[in-house]
């Protein structure tokens, strides 16, 4: 295996050299989307670069798995902003040729009573050990399908509930029965990241008869990510009897009753593990769904993917071995403060150099320059710091800079007039604030952005953020979170040290509404009484010391090959070789 490329595809002939051995691999991780590469464009945000992450350490690793998802040839979207900063959404070109292999494997789902051809395109992940870790896409888009099959695998969250259910389907059935096709009739644990595969549940089903439903959950584990309903797919059985064949539409009934397939519930009844992404979703799932059958394993970040050149360079000089084990970032206390801030004004250059060049503002290096960058939903309020402008003018004026990205889902007309507001506030205040407002936020955009920013601003509303992931994506590179007690930070918070907190010790574990003013009130005046003062201190001691604290009590843990660990330890039965 000396010839793999750390992180690269292989080529065809290693690829079908490597799949006469499938019977190697235990576990198959199914994901509506995997982000595994910028120019990769099969993902839209947090569940798919987690997804690219976990995959990324499963290979780093040694873990025997399989990565299936679908190929999207127009990708999520490619964002544009008009001038008053309405979202314009663009198809993405890409060629999977050139990045991917297409195998001869075929497989069929009968789909609105018409049989629909599926084949795969094959990725081989080669993990730092050298392992190789195969990630399979489904693809539609064939010349024996009808026009509108072949447009099944476009358009990642698109198209209306009958183009989901599709989806889902092809990913749980047609993404089973293509691994059985390619070989790989000894895998043990199926991971279903988030309830989109679930039908997997349904092919396994069939392969037993129909009969023995204890056997199909002891073969899945099931994660859930969000207690945000938009979260949770619900499929009437209306819908269900139209697209599905009447033995499997009546297995689904016999399955769950009610009214419809909820794939929450599906993977709920019909998994032998499930867990949640932070303790504090934990709580919040228990409650929401009625059962205290769900375990937490905290997610994490692909350390090696995330850090910066600059800090990756400063590791590997003085923290030796870290991008095996991350958990040794913990001797990050111990980096000469010196180099430790040049390695960040190093980023925060290269990250001004981008945004002059895509905005035409010219920021400034000594100003505190703070990054807000996420998907544009509402509860996460993107506009949460501009409650009160004139609080916030009091406060910044002078003192700080804001750089914003994030794309709103297509239909998400309330999130789209907040990039607008944003947007024009960023015109109205820029020459007391200087605010940007990056386009289509992506993989390689976030790496500069979250290496670049002197410190993460995250604002959801309680407890509506299961878990959050780029905050940990900044704390590798010794950037500080300011963010509401929500997800992975009341795990990784503590204050002044790893960074802030914006608003009270969190107690609720449901959806209920409250004052967010008293969050805003708080990030006000924590921005003017702690964050300004520590970072316009003129030696920069305590800046570049919480810096170290955050990467050695935030980065060491909150990484992908302890999430992956874990999830060995807890859920697949296996182990990993632990290179």
């Amino acid at each position: 295996m000396s010839i793999l490329t750390y992180g690269e595809n292989i080529t065809t002939s290693m690829m079908s050299t490597f799949e006469r051995n499938p019977i190697f691999r235990s576990v198959g991780y199914f994901s509506m989307e995997i982000g595994i590469s910028p120019h990769l464009p099969t993902y839209s945000g947090g569940l798919g670069i987690l997804a690219g992450d976990i995959l990324k350490s499963v290979a780093d690793l040694g873990v025997p798995a399989v990565g299936v998802t679908l190929l999207y040839r127009k990708g999520y979207f490619r964002q544009e902003l008009t001038e008053d900063g309405s979202q314009v959404e663009k198809p993405v070109d890409w060629e999977p040729e050139k990045l991917l292999t297409r195998l001869d494997n075929r497989v069929s789902v009968i789909l609105e009573g018409r049989q629909i051809q599926v084949r795969a395109w094959g990725y081989m992940y080669v993990g730092h050990s050298g392992y190789p870790l195969p990630i399979y896409f489904l693809d539609t888009d064939i010349d024996e399908n009808t026009p509108g099959d072949r447009s099944l695998t476009w358009e990642l969250y698109g198209g209306d509930t009958r183009y989901r259910l599709c989806q889902e389907m092809i990913l749980g059935v047609a993404g089973l029965r293509l691994l059985r096709d390619l070989g790989y009739n000894n895998i043990k644990t199926f991971h279903l990241n988030e309830g989109h595969a679930g039908f997997i549940s349904l092919e396994l089903t069939r392969e037993l008869g129909y009969e023995d439903f204890d056997k199909v959950r002891e073969e899945v584990i099931f994660t859930t990510h969000t207690p945000v309903a938009a979260g949770h797919d619900y499929f009437p059985y209306d819908l269900i009897s139209h697209v599905v064949e009447e033995h499997n539409a009546s297995a689904l009934r016999r399955m769950l009753g009610g009214s419809g397939v909820s794939m929450t519930e599906l993977g709920l009844k019909f998994s032998r593990y499930v867990n949640a992404v932070s303790k504090k979703h934990a709580e919040v799932s228990r409650k929401m769904f009625g059962t205290d059958k769900v375990d937490y394993v905290t997610n994490g970040v692909h350390s090696a993917t995330w850090t910066c050149p600059g800090f990756a360079r400063l590791y590997d000089k003085y923290i030796p071995a870290w991008r095996n084990d991350p958990s040794r970032l913990i001797q990050a206390l111990q980096l000469p403060d010196e180099d430790v801030w040049k390695a960040h004004q190093a980023a925060k250059m290269r990250l001004f150099a981008r945004v002059l060049e895509e905005t035409g503002v010219e920021l400034d290096p000594d100003i505190l320059t703070i990054g807000f960058a996420r998907r544009a939903a509402t509860y996460k309020r993107a506009d949460l710091l501009f409650t009160d402008v004139k609080k916030l003018l009091d406060v910044g004026a002078g003192q700080i800079q804001l750089i914003f990205a994030g794309k709103a889902h297509p239909h998400d007309l309330p999130a789209k007039d907040i990039i607008k507001r944003i947007i024009a506030i960023s015109k109205d205040i820029g020459s007391a604030i200087p605010m940007v407002f990056m386009e289509n936020y992506n993989m390689e955009l976030a790496q500069v952005l979250t290496a670049g920013v002197d410190v993460w601003l995250n604002t959801p509303i309680r407890p509506r953020e299961a878990s959050g992931t780029s905050g940990m994506k900044c704390v590798h590179n010794g950037v500080m979170n300011f963010s509401v007690l929500d997800g992975w930070w009341i795990e990784g918070w503590i204050e002044d040290v790893t960074g802030w907190s914006i608003g009270p010790v969190p107690t609720e574990v449901d959806l209920i509404e409250y004052d967010e003013k008293q969050d805003a009130m708080d990030l006000y005046n924590k921005l003017n009484e702690k964050v300004i003062p520590t970072y316009y201190n003129k030696d920069k001691s305590k800046w570049i010391r919480m810096m170290k604290h955050t990467i050695a009590l935030n980065a060491s843990y909150f990484n992908t090959h302890r999430v992956v660990k874990e999830y060995c330890e807890k859920a697949y039965g296996t182990i990993f070789r632990g290179h």
